[in-house]
């Protein structure tokens, strides 16, 4: 069959396949996209996370809650370490270990006691001759100042002055208000040092029990670590008492010698108080140790006060270079350049707390490491001892030309 003319000018087109159902087709203009789902994993990971967060909170609040108990707790475990030995000879003798742990703290609290009832009788006998006395120690400093400045004070007029000046009615009031806060403090250092003597004592008279419990959860090799580092905190804990014990003796029988000599009323008592206080009161404890001598002195002479100056600024250069050293260096055991930064890092983190506790914690600390420690023998070098090895220096400027004229 003959093609005709329109079949000839038709153009061919190509075939659109049929749609076949299940192929995605554009969306319609105007409709939405599909929405798309959230992740299981998602709720449960809000969920978690809002979890530790309160978790976090409330440990935090917790800590800070319990920071103050934590505190007295740490003493008193320090404080069950230094009566250790005394606790363990005397059970080792046949004395039961509760007996034994009461009777050391009975001798602590006796002679505590002791010591503050003295001190208290001391002071109160200072503080009322020194107000008895205030008269004319006003009268000898007025008179000094009219013959040195050319002035015409009067005692009448110095005491009218004061009486009816303001800063002495702000004081008063300010002094009435904090009666209540005083009182506050005294109640609250009271229950905190019955805490600490509580914990101590049953620290120190369950000590073997308190060991059994804490390596029944350890393996046999964790427990020889334990008793290591326990028997370790025990011997530099008490050397570290004992050795402070030897010099506050020797500093208090120095003063009271210097204070007998000089006739400074209360001698026996101030030698103890500069004693103890020069060495358990990191420090500061020699420079307020001294003021209380100093000022008993100066109400007995001006000049006492001075000696007495001298003497504290003399005696403790001997301590630092003479007397600790050699106290010390079996006891403790450490760099005196880590001493003093470990007290400074442990009044930062617990104030007065962390000074006193600070020495006996880093020197069983460096104790318990140095068994873990590698060392090596050191090699014969002069550098090691600070001497420096020069070179050979070359030859000279005038040597080097002759050698060039010498070549030409």
């Amino acid at each position: 069959m003959a093609r005709t003319d329109e079949d000839i000018e038709q153009p061919t087109r190509p075939a659109i396949p049929a749609a076949t159902p299940g192929t995605d087709r554009p969306p319609a203009p105007g409709a939405g996209a599909p929405q798309a789902r959230m992740p299981r994993w998602l709720p449960r990971a809000m969920v978690l996370a809002l979890a530790l967060i309160a978790a976090f909170q409330l440990g935090s609040w917790a800590f800070h809650q319990l920071t103050g108990l934590l505190i007295n707790i740490l003493i008193a475990f320090f404080l069950a370490l230094a009566v250790e030995p005394a606790v363990s000879r005397m059970a080792a003798r046949g004395m039961r270990r509760g007996l034994a742990t009461f009777l050391v703290f009975f001798l602590l609290t006796v002679a505590a006691a002791g010591f503050v009832t003295l001190l208290g009788s001391m002071l109160a006998g200072q503080i009322i001759k020194m107000i008895e006395g205030f008269p004319d120690y006003l009268d000898s400093l007025i008179h000094w100042t009219n013959a040195t400045f050319h002035t015409n004070l009067k005692r009448v007029d110095v005491q009218e002055g004061v009486l009816r000046s303001d800063w002495l009615r702000k004081y008063a009031q300010n002094s009435a208000a904090g009666v209540l806060d005083v009182s506050q403090q005294v109640l609250g250092g009271l229950f905190q040092m019955l805490t600490v003597a509580l914990f101590s004592f049953y620290f120190a008279a369950d000590g073997p029990r308190l060991r059994r419990a804490l390596c029944s959860v350890l393996p046999p090799a964790r427990q020889a670590e334990v008793l290591r580092a326990w028997e370790i905190a025990v011997d530099k804990t008490g050397g570290y008492l004992y050795s402070r014990g030897l010099m506050a003796l020797v500093s208090g029988i120095a003063h009271y010698i210097l204070l007998q000599a000089l006739g400074v009323p209360y001698a026996p008592v101030l030698g103890v108080w500069v004693g103890l206080v020069s060495q358990f009161v990191p420090t500061i404890g020699t420079y307020l140790a001294g003021a209380l001598p100093m000022l008993i002195a100066f109400t007995v002479a001006p000049w006492y006060a001075v000696w007495v100056l001298v003497f504290v600024v003399i005696y403790q250069q001997f301590e630092n270079y003479m007397l600790q050293p050699k106290l010390t260096a079996k006891s403790v055991d450490i760099h005196p350049a880590v001493a003093f930064g470990s007290v400074i890092v442990g009044t930062a983190l617990l104030g007065a707390v962390g000074a006193l506790i600070a020495i006996p914690a880093v020197a069983t600390l460096q104790a318990f490491l140095g068994a873990y420690v590698k060392r090596y023998d050191v090699t014969d070098d002069p550098r090691v001892n600070g001497h420096r090895v020069r070179t050979p220096a070359g030859p000279g400027i005038l040597a080097r030309i002759r050698a060039a004229r010498t070549r030409r």
